[in-house]
């Protein structure tokens, strides 16, 4: 629908627009912001943009790596004011995520104070902290910016210029990883060896036809900063050709003796995805498998970390299954985890999923088009002192004339016109052979510049041979420099050297070992069943005793419980709430406990919420599903349901009943089909109404059921009794007797 503004725009003209189309092209707009300006790194330098921003600032604050640190609050104020204003706290994090060398494989900025640890702890607040840039980012990833070797544009106000991308010498994206979210897509690149990938593109330079499977053969595949292990090496070729799939990585686990004939595990080193909080929660999934009894044979767990390395210590008693307890801790908790690879970078000013070779060669490219734009530039600076120094190489051998053309000159333009052209109309010659060599004169503006510029001192004879010495320095530049430019091989030759002398300063051992290494597989014994009591007090607290302990104090278990349930430790108990619905709650859920332990809420170990429904029976699944239930609603609604209904195997909530809308389940009875047993209820006005339970019509747990008793206005079922029908005991009721035995 084309809508019309109502008012009129500054510029008078009437704007008519279609709200999907510009709904769209806003969306879009804003997508491709948030892509390419924000969320994703570029190839070329593997940075994102908050990133290059952050770098660029220190090194235009001159914060070298041989200089003392700065504040952080002053590098990420000055980054916010002039380049990224989008919040100082993104910036920081920025800053500190590449100072910390537990998730970056090449930090980039040196930190000074606290900027985190492995374990989760959050840096120090910008204004505590320090930072100056790493050497390697100084020299290669930042050194090469007054040689114009990439493009500068405007900042977000125009007041600034900063470099759309940094000349970073390697291939960061791949040696560092990225991590990022944008509008529809996500990357996650694994770091990687900076020695491998050197090596990787070395080979590339050379054989250009080189595959994933040959350059896996340089690059063996991820290299955490935590070490650790890739288990599916053989998955590698297809998630490098593709950059998509999962990697499976473990952590490093030592066996050592310890005292006493025990045996500890010692995990060394942990899985990438396990930095921060995933180190407390593997002790607590520790902790919970010994509570759960799925292993009996770990006695303690303890982390002893420290700034020398990961140190989580777990002590096994005597005797244990060394394997069975490493693999239960690979299968159940994050000390094995996956990686999901996603090698999505912006190519060309679009996002693109990338394979490794591509990555490689797009680096290789870039590295290709960064030497091109530097040796032009250097080739044109050479050129430029080519041509001074051939002047003053040529006024030296006519100085007596230059001399005598100044000593004549009324101004500098006077003299500089005379060195350029021959002019000599206004200058006193002393002699007219004189000026007839000034007026054959013909140096560049150039040279008369550095000719005017020139200190006597340059007129000793040293001075001179120095000059001589330089010329021939400059043209050998010049030659060294048109060949590089002029053949690829040459400047190849440069880009390997270059890389080497990287390799050789900042290259490190490798940290992640790459194997081939089968799942986790636990072999799971089969629990003993064993007869328990479920006990459940007035408060709803549930916890298992067994029958020894039940039997020795019975009447006071009985006595302060709501619920006594004979059971098994792997049966399941049925909760019937008010709402309608039934839950389970698993009796290995329940802690086996001492008399006096309190026990466990039940909301906390099944589905059922105390606060929002009233619990109106509690009873083990292998009682209700032979027998029969009857409901009653508070509206009188009435049915008999078979046990098997209830037969849920999965923890969860169930419909046990369909309530209509204002009602709700006043009582839930268990029914063993006594041909004369009856039924009494009891409305809130005190009428009462009885009959036979054989006189309940059996209907599913979803139907609504039949009317049970006539209410008056405003009345509603308070309680229901079932009464014996084979005892002569009676049933007091209002001081009234009523036969049979209740139930």
């Amino acid at each position: 629908m084309a809508v019309k503004e109502k008012e009129k725009p500054v510029s008078g003209e009437i704007i008519e627009t279609e709200y999907s189309s510009l709904m769209k092209k806003s969306y879009i707009d804003y997508a491709m912001s948030v892509i390419i300006a924000r969320a994703l790194p570029d190839v070329r330098d593997g940075l994102k943009p908050v990133q290059r921003r952050t770098l660029y600032d220190m090194y235009e604050l001159g914060i070298r790596w041989d200089r003392p640190y700065r504040k952080s609050a002053r590098i990420v104020g000055d980054t916010m004011g002039k380049y990224h204003p989008h919040g100082d706290s993104s910036i920081y994090e920025a800053l500190v995520n590449m100072a910390q060398d537990f998730k970056k494989g090449l930090p980039l900025v040196d930190g000074h104070g606290n900027f985190g640890s492995i374990e989760g702890d959050g840096a120090a607040a910008m204004r505590y902290t320090e930072a100056r840039l790493q050497k390697i980012t100084e020299k290669y990833y930042l050194g090469d910016l007054d040689k114009a070797v990439v493009d500068f544009g405007p900042n977000f106000d125009e007041t600034e210029k900063e470099p759309t991308v940094l000349p970073v010498r390697i291939p960061n994206l791949l040696v560092n990883g990225a991590e990022g979210i944008a509008v529809g897509m996500a990357t996650s690149i694994p770091p990687h060896n900076l020695s491998e990938v050197i090596d990787g593109c070395i080979a590339y330079m050379k054989n250009p036809d080189m595959n994933t499977q040959d350059m896996l053969r340089l690059i063996q595949g991820p290299d955490f900063p935590t070490g650790g292990i890739v288990c599916n090496k053989e998955e590698l070729l297809s998630i490098y050709s593709t950059g998509v799939g999962k990697l499976r990585i473990r952590g490093k686990v030592e066996v050592e003796n310890a005292k006493n004939g025990h045996i500890n595990l010692v995990v060394t080193e942990i899985p990438y995805t396990m930095i921060g909080a995933g180190i407390g929660k593997f002790l607590n999934d520790v902790a919970h498998l010994v509570e759960t009894r799925e292993t009996n044979d770990i006695t303690d767990i303890s982390n002893q970390s420290s700034k020398e390395g990961i140190r989580i210590v777990i002590e096994l008693k005597r005797g244990a299954d060394v394997e069975a307890v490493k693999n239960l801790l690979f299968k159940k908790t994050r000390l094995e985890d996956t990686f999901g690879v996603n090698m999505l970078a912006v190519a060309d000013g679009k996002p693109e999923t990338l394979g490794l070779v591509p990555v490689i060669r797009k680096s290789i490219d870039f590295q290709f088009e960064l030497m091109t734009r530097k040796y032009t530039t250097l080739l044109s600076k050479e050129r430029e002192k080519k041509e001074i120094q051939e002047g003053l190489i040529a006024a030296c051998d006519c100085i007596d004339l230059i001399i005598e053309i100044l000593r004549g000159s009324k101004t500098r333009e006077q003299a500089k016109m005379c060195l350029v052209s021959g002019n000599t109309e206004g200058i006193r010659f002393k002699s007219d052979n004189s000026k007839k060599a000034a007026s054959k004169l013909s140096f560049t503006e150039r040279q008369a510049d550095a000719i005017l510029d020139m200190r006597l001192y340059r007129l000793i004879g040293l001075e001179i041979d120095a000059l001589r010495a330089q010329f021939q320095e400059t043209m050998k530049n010049i030659a060294e420099y048109s060949d590089i430019l002029s053949n690829r091989a040459s400047m190849a030759k440069v880009i390997i050297n270059d890389l080497k002398a990287i390799k050789k300063e900042f290259g490190y051992e490798r940290r992640t070992e790459v194997s081939e290494v089968g799942e986790a597989v636990i072999e799971e014994k089969p629990l003993e069943e064993t007869e328990v009591y479920a006990v459940i007090d007035r408060f709803f607290y549930a916890k298992a005793i067994d029958t020894a302990t039940y039997e020795r104090n019975k009447e006071a278990i009985d006595s302060e419980s709501r619920y006594v349930i004979r059971t098994t430790n792997l049966s399941r108990l049925l909760i019937f709430s008010s709402g309608g619905n039934m839950h389970v709650l698993k009796c290995m859920d329940l802690p086996q406990s001492k008399l006096k332990d309190k026990g466990v809420p039940i909301d906390n170990i099944s589905t059922f919420d105390s606060s929002v429904e009233d619990c109106l029976y509690i009873e083990s699944m292998d009682e209700v599903i032979p027998g029969q239930l009857i409901f009653l609603t508070k509206d009188g609604m009435i049915k008999n349901v078979p046990g098997n209904e209830f037969d849920v195997m999965n923890r969860r909530t169930v419909a046990s009943t369909k309530l209509l809308e204002g009602d709700s389940l006043v009582a839930v009875l268990p029914y063993d089909k006594d041909g004369n047993a009856t039924i009494v209820i009891t409305s809130e006005k005190n009428y009462r109404l009885r009959f036979l339970l054989s006189d309940i019509p059996e209907k599913k747990k979803n139907a609504v059921g039949a009317k049970a008793m006539a209410l008056s206005k405003g009345d509603r079922v308070k309680k229901a009794e079932i009464l014996s029908g084979d005892s002569n005991s009676t049933l007091k009721i209002a001081g009234r007797a009523t036969k049979g035995t209740k139930k």
